[in-house]
């Protein structure tokens, strides 16, 4: 099996977490490097980010879209470059809300400088979103129709039976009441705004002059959108409209994810690159994972833990993509 047969999913809005990935910061050369190759593109800011994601106490909470979205970016990018540099050459990509930012840099979409103005500004605007929140139900979207409103709407397809809403604070607090009087199962998503909600429209609306005006290029890597659950298209990646509106858009992982396995070589090696479990226990739900001969390969812990589980996650997957994909990984620099 060759690295043609991997598939890398990186995570978004939900999966970060307190110092996330800071065991292999100043332990493995090339995560190290990227990092601070993006705290380079941020400028100024580029600093506090660091700070608060080192930080035992870090001074604006992880959570806030100010370091949530730029932290998962990060760590996103990071990872994704350190495994390139480690010879592994995915067949495809596919990234869920932020993460498909850091998925496009990486198939050289964007420069890594322009999609950092870019985050940058979508931070900006998003710092005057309304009070809003997420929800996590394990149902699928049909069961969730007659208690949703305009308001709360459906914000992410995970997999068949798990679905995320959004909505404005106060409607999402009735809905997730009803919710769980008719017996759903739900779970908050860390975050503090209605990502992938129309309560967002107005303010993300003025980021398309920004994507407009930054050059895009056709994906080197073939790169599948979580939106629109088809490949990034040159002319897709060339719509600014498709970009600015990411934090309104529902997002269609499950899709886009049933596509690639579906349609791809068997033993697919599904390889989450970013914080967290949550794409890979998704995509161990699917058929071709489930019944095989798919394999899911995390490169970090499920949760929080000290820098030595997250040394020991990442090196537990190195071995385990050089066992898979051969010899092409390795501790040299790949091509």
């Amino acid at each position: 099996m060759g690295t043609d047969a991997v598939l890398l999913m990186f995570p978004g809005q939900g999966a970060q977490h307190p110092r996330m990935a800071w065991g292999l910061y100043g332990r493995e050369p090339r995560f190290t490097a990227a990092m601070d190759e993006v705290f380079a593109a941020f400028g100024e800011e580029g600093e506090a980010l660091r700070r608060d994601w080192l930080s035992e106490r870090p001074r604006v909470p992880l959570d806030h879209v100010t370091r949530a979205q730029p932290l998962l970016f990060a760590v996103d990018y990071a990872l994704g470059r350190t495994l390139l540099e480690h010879g592994v050459r995915p067949r495809v990509m596919l990234g869920h809300s932020i993460g498909e930012v850091a998925a496009a840099v990486l198939a050289g979409v964007f420069t890594l400088s322009d999609a950092a103005a870019l985050v940058r500004e979508r931070v900006r605007l998003l710092t005057g979103a309304p009070p809003g929140g997420m929800l996590a139900v394990s149902a699928g979207v049909a069961a969730l129709e007659g208690v949703l409103t305009e308001e709360v709407v459906v914000a992410a397809v995970n997999a068949p039976r798990q679905t995320i809403v959004a909505g404005p604070s106060g409607p999402l607090a009735e809905v997730e009441r009803a919710l769980r009087a008719e017996g759903f199962t739900c779970a908050p998503v860390p975050t503090l705004i209605a990502f992938h909600s129309p309560s967002l429209a107005d303010t993300v609306g003025p980021a398309v002059a920004g994507f407009a005006a930054t050059p895009v290029s056709a994906p080197r890597i073939p790169l599948y959108s979580g939106y629109a659950a088809r490949p990034l298209t040159r002319e897709l990646a060339a719509d600014p409209e498709y970009w600015a509106r990411q934090p309104v858009a529902p997002v269609r992982f499950w899709p886009a994810l049933d596509e690639i396995l579906s349609a791809g070589p068997p033993g697919t090696v599904c390889v989450e690159a970013g914080p967290g479990q949550g794409l890979s226990t998704i995509a161990r739900r699917h058929a071709a994972v489930r019944r095989g001969p798919g394999t899911v390969v995390p490169l970090l812990p499920a949760r929080a833990g000290g820098p030595d589980a997250d040394r020991a996650a990442f090196a537990t997957a190195l071995t385990t993509l050089t066992t898979l994909i051969g010899p092409a990984v390795s501790g040299r620099p790949g091509p």
